[in-house]
């Protein structure tokens, strides 16, 4: 069978470097024993490392031609090829409720897509692993105080550690990207719960970041309104950017406090 061809509108970079596929297959060793879902596996280069680890593997794809080429070439998969959209799955029903591994060469145009559809279903997944865009990647391991550090830092770190593994050249895929690309591994910490109104932590975030060049005092107005006592705290003299997770989980509580107070 024919190759397949990259398709534009699908953000598709089919890898070509059998070292690097090994590599990023690899990386889901660090959680044994679980089956592993791959997302996007194109024409099988990292799939074909995957299905060696001897575990339960199953790949989601959502192009016709791949779905085509993964049958023809991967017929011990054939009863766990998926052709659909991961963005719209039901989780639940992959492995029986199992919890399972989640790694693929993500498609750049929907990787964050992905994660907080990870995070959604943090209870399952409890390691993901995989390669996007390097920028991606540098954003989601940022620390308080980068700029780089940003909402989805703080939305996926609340929850997993995040480990920037390695960084991959444009010239290892087929059609080049042109950004360079980085692998990642994701693996849940020992938090079962925020310890305040998640929503509200959430919109927090979006909220300050979205005006991250002003102080929190200005750019949380829209939750507290203008004039709260509560911004007279040093706190709000900061910026989004230098706050860590467990101050913004502070921040929410307080927050909360402060809105039922004026609901009184």
């Amino acid at each position: 069978m024919r190759l397949v061809k990259p398709k534009k509108f699908l953000g598709q970079h089919f890898l070509k470097d059998l070292k690097v596929a090994q590599d990023i297959a690899d990386t889901v060793d660090a959680c044994p024993g679980l089956p592993v879902l791959e997302v996007g596996p194109g024409m099988g280069v990292l799939t074909q490392f995957l299905i060696r680890k001897e575990r339960p593997v199953k790949v989601v794809e959502v192009d016709y031609e791949s779905v085509a080429y993964l049958r023809e070439n991967f017929p011990q998969l054939e009863e766990n090829i998926i052709e659909d959209d991961f963005l719209k799955m039901n989780l639940t029903r992959l492995f029986d409720g199992r919890p399972f591994v989640l790694t693929g060469n993500y498609p750049y145009n929907i990787s964050s897509q992905i994660f907080f559809k990870m995070l959604e279903n943090k209870d399952l997944i409890p390691c993901c692993t995989g390669m996007i865009q390097k920028e991606v990647a540098e954003r989601m391991a940022a620390g308080p105080g980068s700029k780089t550090y940003g909402i989805l830092s703080i939305l996926v770190q609340a929850w997993y550690k995040v480990e920037y593994l390695f960084t991959v050249h444009e010239h290892v895929f087929n059609p080049p990207p042109k950004v360079k690309s980085a692998v990642i591994r994701m693996t849940r910490n020992e938090t079962t719960d925020l310890g305040c109104d998640e929503k509200l932590f959430k919109q927090i975030v979006k909220t300050t970041f979205n005006q991250r060049r002003k102080t929190l005092r200005n750019s949380i107005k829209p939750i507290l309104g203008a004039g709260s006592p509560l911004t007279e705290d040093p706190l709000f003299d900061r910026r989004p950017e230098q706050l860590s997770v467990a101050e913004f989980i502070s921040l929410t509580n307080r927050v909360e406090e402060e809105l039922k107070r004026k609901e009184q």
